[in-house]
């Protein structure tokens, strides 16, 4: 794609917009970054442009940012935000970062999207294709924008790419090779006009793109995920907990098989697969069924299965403390993850919930909360929503922060309990990101 002299306006100053700023420059575009948050919150954004000589403003969207050839959107602005309607209006072409990042990338895209388990998902298929020995990135909305790495892939590498919702709404020709809806739970309805439906279809247009020579992994458990599916080109295969899939991974006597076209290809233990939990099975399976379609051998995908130890702040063990084990589960931001972290455990919980609410049904996990929760800590700007949610079903408390809370915890569970920050909410209120949440967590237990 012939960028030379083409103004580009970005908008949002974070790691996606200033990777996307960066690649500009590098093929010759003019960038202007413009983002209306504030200069406290973006001072080593407002630094790295600044060392860049990369034109930006801070705090507002002036009209300057509609004098562009072209926009590019960062994937926490919203696709109905004020800046883009009226650059849409003005004829415009609109597009999110990944969608501007992929016409400079010329390896093979692994899209893997779906309401839980992407950045796990996206780890683990990093991790596997690298021990298969085939070089791949990780990147997208797991830490390092694609934007930063696009341009260094080559033909015969590979990128696995975790994507939003967020950043498949303003996509144009984007098309992985192989696409992963892994499942679809309610979550982000605020920016869907509160409509299930909306927040599904944005999902699936992570292959409507694909063509015949293109694949489609989807998760066949996913009751919503298979009720909006749409017609589609690309070859797909399945995977599922509980019936036989023709076409993909499913569950034998304890055992994960993959086959195609009835034929079982391959097949680990489930206790083959380090990472527990069911979610993780299910992970799993999305990543056998990539590295297959790439036909990969079987002992070294055993051994990436075997050695993956997980993601930091996804159920990641802390430290044990007096027989008390402390778990960060900081990227839980939603009731389902919850669910998934609460069936994790056999042991006694302690569990730490809050912060920004995204509007949660706190009913849908009250019966796993009474059947393993020994106490709730409610924090953040939701604590009182929780408190009365929960105080008449299980011992529920208050606390101010993570501190209070690791102190409250270390006096009231004995060994054999478990400490599980895994907060159902989003973290703006507290802390910058879920990172820094979680990272705050481990700081305060780590201490100790």
């Amino acid at each position: 794609m012939n960028i030379k002299g083409i103004k580009i306006s970005i908008i949002g100053a974070a790691r996606s917009g200033i990777g996307a700023a960066k690649l500009a420059v590098k093929f010759g575009a003019i960038p202007f970054v413009t983002d209306s948050g504030s200069e406290e919150k973006l001072k080593g954004s407002i630094e790295l442009l600044k060392n860049l000589n990369i034109d930006f403003e801070i705090g507002q969207h002036s009209s300057r940012v509609y004098e562009c050839d072209l926009m590019v959107v960062s994937p926490g602005v919203p696709s109905d935000a004020e800046v883009i309607k009226i650059a849409l209006s003005k004829n415009i072409k609109v597009i999110s970062e990944i969608e501007f990042a992929s016409w400079f990338c010329k390896g093979t895209i692994i899209g893997i999207t779906g309401t839980n388990g992407k950045t796990t998902t996206t780890s683990l298929c990093g991790y596997l294709f690298n021990e298969c020995k085939v070089k791949t990135y990780t990147a997208g909305n797991i830490g390092l924008a694609f934007s930063e790495i696009a341009d260094q892939v080559n033909e015969n590498e590979f990128v696995s790419l975790e994507i939003s919702s967020f950043q498949l709404d303003l996509i144009d020709k984007f098309a992985p090779k192989v696409a992963m809806i892994l499942n679809i739970t309610p979550d982000h309805l605020n920016r869907y006009e509160n409509s299930l439906e909306k927040y599904a279809l944005s999902k699936q247009r992570i292959y409507k793109n694909q063509t015949e020579n293109d694949f489609l992994i989807l998760g066949a458990d996913s009751d919503i995920l298979t009720k909006h599916l749409l017609e589609h080109k690309s070859k797909t295969f399945w995977f599922s907990m509980k019936e036989k899939i023709s076409n993909g991974c499913w569950i034998k006597n304890d055992k994960v098989v993959y086959s195609t076209d009835n034929e079982e290809k391959f097949s680990c233990n489930i206790s083959d697969i380090f990472i527990r939990g069911e979610h993780n099975i299910q992970n799993a399976m999305a990543v056998i069924i990539a590295a297959k379609i790439f036909d990969f051998d079987n002992e070294k995908i055993l051994n990436a299965l075997r050695s993956f130890k997980g993601v930091e702040h996804r159920l990641e063990f802390v430290k044990e403390i007096e027989g008390i084990k402390f778990i960060n589960d900081s990227k839980a931001t939603n009731i389902d993850s919850v669910i998934v972290a609460l069936k994790s455990f056999d042991e006694p919980i302690f569990l730490i919930l809050g912060g920004l609410d995204k509007g949660n049904d706190y009913s849908t996990i009250e019966d796993l909360v009474i059947q393993k929760v020994k106490k709730i800590y409610a924090i953040g700007s939701s604590a009182e929503k929780i408190f009365n949610y929960f105080h008449n079903k299980v011992k529920t408390e208050i606390r101010k922060d993570l501190e209070e809370v690791v102190a409250s915890a270390l006096s009231e569970a004995r060994a054999g309990d478990v400490v599980l920050l895994s907060p159902a909410c989003a973290s703006f209120d507290m802390f910058e990101n879920y990172e820094h949440r979680g990272k705050v967590f481990k700081e305060i237990v780590n201490r100790i």
